[in-house]
Formats: C-alpha cells, sequence, structure tokens
C-alpha cells in the first residue's frame, strides 16, 4: 500500500468503536466467520486448511510473522465496515478530512513570482468534496500518485488560493519529498 492509501485507512480506523481481535485463534475465527469457510481463509492466507481448523481450535496459538503480519491486516481490512462507511460517509458529506503533512510544497505561476518550492508543515481541514474525492478514488484502487494530486489540487484551493479569495493566477501545486502524512476525520 502507499502512504496516502494507509494515511486514509488508519483515519478511518480511528473511528471504530471495538479493538480488533488479538489473538490468533479469535483472528482466525473472525475470518472464517466473514468468509464463511475454512477453505477460503486458507486460500486467501496461503495457508492449508488443516492450518486454519487448528487456529480455529487453539490448537496452535503463535503463528510466524509473516503469517501474523497477513492475519492482522486482513481483520484489519473487514473490520466493522458498518462503521467504517459510516465514517467515510460523515467525511465525505459534511466533516471533511484534515490532512497534516510535511512535504516539499511548490506551485506553478506567471513569472515574476516566487513559485520556488520549499518544505512546509501544513495542517489543513479539506472540505467535504475532498474527503469524498480521496475516499472514491481509493476504494476505486487509485494508487500512490493520484491519491498525491487530489491532496496537491485540496491544497491548491484550500490553502494556497484559500477558496478563490486570493492567488488567482496560480496554475498547478506539486506536493513531493512527503516527509509526514496523516489524515483525520
Amino acid at each position: 500500500m502507499s502512504m496516502f492509501a494507509d494515511g486514509l485507512e488508519a483515519a478511518v480506523e480511528k473511528a471504530f468503536t471495538r479493538p480488533t481481535p488479538k489473538s490468533a485463534g479469535a483472528q482466525m475465527r473472525y475470518l472464517v466467520k466473514q468468509l464463511k469457510s475454512t477453505r477460503a481463509v486458507a486460500q486467501m492466507l496461503r495457508v492449508s486448511q488443516r492450518t486454519v481448523e487448528r487456529y480455529v481450535r487453539n490448537q496452535i496459538k503463535k503463528p510466524r510473522p509473516e503469517l501474523a503480519e497477513r492475519l492482522e491486516r486482513e481483520v484489519r481490512k473487514r473490520w466493522q465496515p458498518q462503521i467504517r462507511a459510516r465514517a467515510k460517509e460523515r467525511a465525505a458529506t459534511t466533516g471533511g478530512i484534515i490532512i497534516d503533512t510535511r512535504a516539499r510544497l511548490g506551485y506553478t505561476a506567471p513569472i515574476g513570482s516566487t513559485d520556488e518550492s520549499r518544505v512546509r508543515h501544513l495542517t489543513v481541514a479539506l472540505p467535504p468534496q475532498y474527503a469524498a474525492r480521496l475516499f472514491d478514488a481509493q476504494d476505486a484502487g487509485a494508487g500512490e500518485r493520484q491519491l498525491r494530486q487530489i491532496a496537491a489540487d485540496a491544497l491548491h484551493d484550500v490553502y494556497f488560493q484559500d477558496s478563490g479569495r486570493r492567488a488567482g493566477s496560480l496554475e498547478e501545486v506539486r506536493f513531493t519529498d512527503v516527509e509526514h502524512l496523516e489524515f483525520d476525520l
């Protein structure tokens, strides 16, 4: 995954009302319940069906590190889907999203302006339409570059142009060398 997709997922996960299952057995039972069969879970995690059954019965308690990572990732991806959907919907319709970033930001502008890019630390509340664009693009499988461009467009409109009140001749924002990125709903 990318820095932007991971950041959006982390923001949505803050809305969870219950913690995810911690033990390997509980995680495996949750996945079996979600996918309705041990065979589907085994194929998804790339282990044998018998191994999944052993985890479900707590005959095996400690998974290998790579299996533990895949197991945790798959559980988090499926955990509390209704709460996840509600949080995205709220951000996309009324709440918006907050972006906190430290990155190199510059812009394209007419000759004579100071358009040199420099490292900036920004915390900006983005309106709901940009949250909707980010989440829609993420759900459609957009890559790092597309998500970064949507964030750059948002910063162009909200931060640099102040929603059309200044810097009207500003053309394009360059958003590169991201050192830190965090989203909050």
